[in-house]
């Protein structure tokens, strides 16, 4: 193989370890102002970072499953993991997220209407954001926690 197929394969297997750029963009946006322009290089940066705290976190909650002897990484062991890894403020408000989208997946189950338990519409199915491990849920609760936490930290906008 070439030095050129050699460093293109590598370019390959490295963006398949990344969440698309433009998802990572069109995200990145939405907590900027409409004028607001973002560099290629922030993109790609971001693109790494979450990509690699997505990992980490997964692999921690893989580690607990494959203790517990179960093949399967639900949304409880990420929330354990998250917590476990220090990223506790992160994992209460994506506990809102895991129930809301339980809520929605019972919505859907029982036919698409109101559930007898429930008195609380399902979101909207264009509200919902879908992660790499499945799960959706109403992003409106996390949008908030991150505009708190935006207020709160000097390091964010």
């Amino acid at each position: 193989m070439s030095d050129q197929h050699i460093e293109d394969y590598e370019d390959l297997k490295e963006q398949d370890r990344f969440l698309p750029i433009a998802n990572v963009a069109r995200i990145m946006k939405r907590s900027l102002p409409d004028n607001a322009k973002i560099a290629k290089e922030a993109k790609e940066t971001v693109q790494e970072c979450v990509s690699e705290f997505i990992s980490f976190i997964t692999s921690e909650a893989s580690d607990r499953c494959q203790q517990e002897k179960r093949k399967t990484i639900n949304g409880e062991d990420i929330l354990w993991a998250m917590q476990s890894l220090g990223f506790e403020n992160y994992a209460e408000a994506l506990k809102l997220y895991l129930v809301k989208y339980r809520e929605s997946v019972k919505v859907e189950k029982d036919g698409g209407g109101g559930s007898k338990e429930s008195s609380q519409p399902a979101p909207d199915q264009t509200e919902l954001a879908q992660d790499h491990l499945g799960v959706q849920a109403d992003s409106s609760a996390l949008n908030a926690y991150i505009a708190q936490q935006g207020q709160q930290n000097p390091y964010y906008g």
